[in-house]
């Protein structure tokens, strides 16, 4: 919600240097000025100025005056930054002649708006604030979504995290101009993805952008049935918080305790894989198409791989199959809990196998083995071979069936097999 006292977060005692060393022409632009008025405060700053001339020259004075690091990241386009400890600082030269038509060349209307500091000025052509305060993410204008078909995605970005509508005009536009989504870098189209996957509100968002053609070019399989999955998998969540302690919670799906703005790394992976189709192999290559890390790749594979099996069985197994089962799934088990349990499998089935993988004591999940290998060849005066590990396995199934307890049960066990 937009703040009545919004102009005292842009004070000069925000910035992380003093305002003698920004020229007087020099604007705060984009995401800062949105987020003072919206009250959404930073714990490390992120602050970009537009100046009409002298952007890299500026920034090189003020990071040799404190010794802060200096970088020039576009020399064509004339845009350096400045990294001080409390954050970055972005100096960029003003496209056009005039702040008007630098401003006129954004993206929406709400990252539009400039502040100059000296003036204490808010120059605001587009309306912006009157958009910021209707909680509208509005374009600029459809050629500025055409010169850069990112932030066509970004659009749904920015209305998750800021819990923006859309403006009618603007996603007609989207719609319109979706196929252009394939002609940007895919790292980019990551980046964005990884944001909406991540953001507990992401889930309607991700459903109109995959409707509205965004994901065309990387997922061939999407319907609308599995889009709603999104939602299923809100739902577990929510299910899962219920259900365990908030220890066993943070354990299960990897969060830090009571740290729960954004979803773990457990909960995109089980949406990555809603996304991708349920053949492995064609997941896979999708995920590699857009450049996942190998971890991700592994993890969603595997589990896509496994759920037709839960899925087929309910989570009902005895010992000996709960042992295959963990052995063959182990740290992906969280994914596939998630995904079984958005597809509505019996939930009390489920969270028997959770509860059985948070217990460090489950011998079924963890098994120990009361010989080793190099035991079993001292013992019965045998050669290596991979007779060995499957008598290790016999073992250990022994052990967990409660059939043998000792050692030397065990070493009776292997003669006999």
């Amino acid at each position: 919600m937009i703040q009545q006292n919004s102009l005292t977060y842009l004070s000069a005692d925000s910035l992380p240097f003093s305002l003698k060393w920004l020229p007087p022409t020099a604007c705060l632009v984009g995401g800062a000025v949105r987020d003072a008025f919206l009250n959404c405060s930073r714990n490390y700053l992120d602050l970009d100025f537009v100046l009409p001339d002298l952007a890299i020259e500026t920034a090189r004075t003020m990071a040799n005056h404190y010794h802060a690091g200096f970088v020039i990241l576009d020399k064509k386009r004339k845009i350096a930054r400045v990294v001080f400890k409390q954050g970055t600082v972005d100096f960029a030269q003003q496209e056009g002649n005039s702040l008007e038509i630098d401003l006129k060349r954004r993206d929406f209307t709400i990252n539009a708006i400039a502040y100059n500091f000296h003036e204490q000025k808010l120059i605001d052509p587009l309306h912006g604030l009157q958009d910021l305060k209707q909680g509208i993410l509005k374009m600029v204008s459809p050629k500025n979504l055409q010169d850069d078909p990112l932030r066509l995605l970004r659009a749904y970005r920015q209305s998750t995290q800021l819990n923006f509508t859309i403006e009618h005009e603007t996603r007609q536009t989207i719609r319109k101009l979706a196929p252009l989504i394939g002609q940007v870098a895919v790292e980019r189209v990551q980046n964005e993805l990884n944001h909406l996957l991540s953001n507990i509100r992401g889930s309607e968002n991700l459903i109109n952008a995959a409707k509205d053609g965004l994901f065309d070019p990387w997922f061939k399989q999407l319907t609308e049935e599995k889009l709603y999955q999104f939602i299923e998998i809100d739902q577990v969540v929510s299910l899962l918080k219920e259900k365990l302690t908030p220890d066993k919670f943070c354990r299960f799906l990897n969060y830090h305790l009571n740290d729960y703005k954004y979803y773990s790394t457990t909960v995109k992976q089980a949406k990555l894989a809603i996304l991708t189709s349920s053949i492995p192999n064609k997941a896979e290559l999708e995920l590699v198409n857009l450049k996942y890390s190998r971890v991700d790749i592994r993890t969603v594979t595997n589990a896509l791989k496994y759920l037709p099996e839960l899925q087929h069985n309910q989570g009902i197994m005895n010992l000996r199959e709960l042992y295959f089962f963990f052995a063959k799934v182990g740290d992906f088990f969280p994914v596939l809990a998630v995904l079984t349990l958005a597809k509505r499998i019996d939930s009390q089935a489920i969270f028997s196998l959770i509860n059985r993988y948070l217990d460090p004591t489950d011998q079924v999940v963890y098994p120990c083995s009361l010989v080793t290998g190099h035991d079993l060849i001292k013992q019965l005066n045998i050669e290596p071979s991979p007779k060995i590990g499957e008598l290790l396995t016999e073992i250990k199934l022994a052990c967990i069936e409660g059939k043998i307890s000792t050692i030397e049960e065990a070493f009776e066990l292997a003669r006999r097999s």
